[in-house]
């Protein structure tokens, strides 16, 4: 853990820090001095994930949680707050994919993508805002997606969720500066992780023909945006949507 790094003094929770991509942002920011609360329902990867930066010389914790489950945050929040301090940094990178058209969306599926991506996401908030106001301010660094943004076919589940995290961000945003708490949500592209690799061969196919850099993004182009948003360097940036996709959207 660099002391002196750009997350120095920070006390983080990522959500969703087992693998890909929230093991990403988890490793940088404790790579760069954070205090890092990994937390995820993959317990098994996400203790390696927590012992990997710890063996780098990082500070790091695993716990599980479900963040759709208010009893889970309030215990995860409370025990970081006791055992690090208070939390200055959330990373809302918890989410669930589904893929089906309207007509074809079982209420099920309806049901846990706004659970886990809507609701985790308010929830997490909701639980690590207060201790950021009584710390003199903090940054939330929430992921959506370039369908968070943006319409498609076959999406509508996903789509609806990830459309929420923008809004509640702003929201966030514009109720929280004068309390020196920042606000930024991320709308990734297809970036490689195990999540993203769930989908046919063909989706990707058809996702990399309209990239301009001709590629799909790698976990470690995410987390150098959450590392800016969760430092000083953003210090003035607040309340804004950053599309990480290659130029999809361009």
């Amino acid at each position: 853990m660099s002391p002196t790094g750009r997350a120095a003094g920070r006390v983080a929770i990522v959500t969703g820090a087992a693998r890909g991509q929230g093991a990403a942002e988890a490793e940088l920011l404790a790579a760069e001095g954070a205090a890092v609360v990994l937390t995820d329902v993959l317990d098994e990867e996400g203790e390696a994930t927590a012992e990997r930066i710890r063996a780098t010389g990082g500070t790091a914790a695993y716990r599980h949680l479900d963040v759709s489950s208010p009893e889970q945050w309030a215990a995860v929040t409370a025990t970081t707050r006791d055992e690090l301090g208070p939390i200055t940094v959330l990373v809302g990178n918890a989410g669930v994919a589904t893929r089906s058209p309207i007509l074809e969306t079982p209420e099920s599926e309806w049901e846990t993508a706004v659970e886990v991506n809507q609701r985790g996401v308010f929830l997490g908030m909701r639980h690590c805002l207060p201790q950021m106001i009584a710390a003199g301010g903090g940054s939330i660094v929430n992921v959506s997606s370039v369908l968070g943004v943006s319409g498609s076919a076959g999406y509508a589940a996903y789509q609806a969720s990830k459309h929420a995290v923008v809004g509640l961000t702003r929201s966030a945003a514009r109720s929280h500066g004068a309390d020196g708490v920042r606000a930024n949500v991320i709308c990734p592209g297809f970036i490689v992780t195990p999540m993203s690799m769930q989908n046919p061969a063909e989706a990707h196919e058809a996702l990399l023909a309209n990239v301009p850099l001709g590629r799909a993004g790698q976990p470690e182009e995410v987390a150098k945006l959450v590392l800016f948003l969760a430092s000083d360097e953003s210090s003035y940036v607040t309340g804004a949507q950053i599309t990480v996709d290659g130029g999809l959207l361009a």
